[in-house]
């Protein structure tokens, strides 16, 4: 790769994880459309430890409530906020988990496609849209039970497919349930954690243990490229969400979709 393929892939990957555009769509878009080969399993383990740097540090109070609440939840404790969250964190992540595990590799190969990426981006701008109007806006996170846990974590393990957008495909998902457009943006982070340190650890391992030299200098300029990136996206997300809505991000899904078909056809 390139510097200038780096830092503009880092800036995407940062600006998207956590919007709900699909970050997954972009990285196969913007190689596609600049005419770059595939970025290589070196730079999405860079960008993905990125994003978990910039979710950690936005969320640093709730992780180490969370993290409290585990430790009740090995003491059979889990009459505290902290404790139903950790609980509903780790139900949540069991879908994503099974199916990285058994279909990720499949969804590689097969799905990693524009008209793919055209049908999910439309189809779940329109869910998000119906979600995002009609949905109740007073559930907090700290009423979250197991089903809704289940519920987010299935529409979390949809977003394997690119043009999904795990975080779009969650947020719908909490708003379907009635949660406030901020809870269900902060539970659909904080689901983030587990899942994306669980595929830095499985992608890293790939590439310690794998044969290809490693671009040291270009993995540590796209971690901190993508933690920048990805914290201010964070930020604005969370500031603007509540008054904003999800009306934009659904819009922007389909005017990306409307081109990406009127290039394919």
């Amino acid at each position: 790769m390139t510097w200038l393929q780096v830092i503009v892939l880092a800036i995407v990957q940062g600006l998207t994880e956590f919007l709900p555009i699909s970050s997954s769509g972009h990285l196969v878009l913007v190689p596609t459309a600049a005419g770059w080969a595939d970025q290589g399993l070196a730079f999405d383990v860079a960008v993905h430890f990125g994003s978990l740097i910039a979710v950690c540090l936005f969320f640093f109070d709730d992780i180490v409530a969370i993290t409290r609440g585990g430790f009740s939840l090995l003491r059979l404790n889990t009459a505290t906020p902290g404790s139903r969250i950790a609980l509903a964190i780790g139900v949540g992540t069991v879908p994503a988990a099974v199916a990285g595990l058994t279909l990720a590799g499949w969804i590689e190969a097969n799905l990693r496609d524009p008209s793919v990426i055209v049908i999910t981006l439309s189809a779940y701008a329109v869910l998000m849209l119906l979600a995002d109007r009609y949905g109740r806006r007073d559930r907090q996170v700290s009423d979250i039970g197991l089903r809704d846990a289940i519920a987010i974590g299935c529409a979390q393990a949809l977003a394997l497919v690119p043009g999904t957008s795990r975080s779009g495909v969650t947020i719908t998902m909490g708003r379907l349930l009635g949660f406030d457009r901020r809870e269900a943006a902060r539970f659909s982070f904080l689901l983030s954690v587990p899942v994306i340190l669980l595929a830095t650890v499985y992608e890293g391992f790939k590439l310690v243990t794998g044969v290809e030299p490693v671009p040291w200098a270009q993995i540590a300029v796209a971690v901190l490229v993508s933690a920048v990136v990805a914290y201010l996206s964070i930020d604005f997300f969370m500031r603007f969400v509540s008054r904003i809505g999800l009306l934009p991000f659904a819009v922007y899904r389909l005017i990306l979709a409307g081109i990406i078909l009127y290039v394919l056809v």
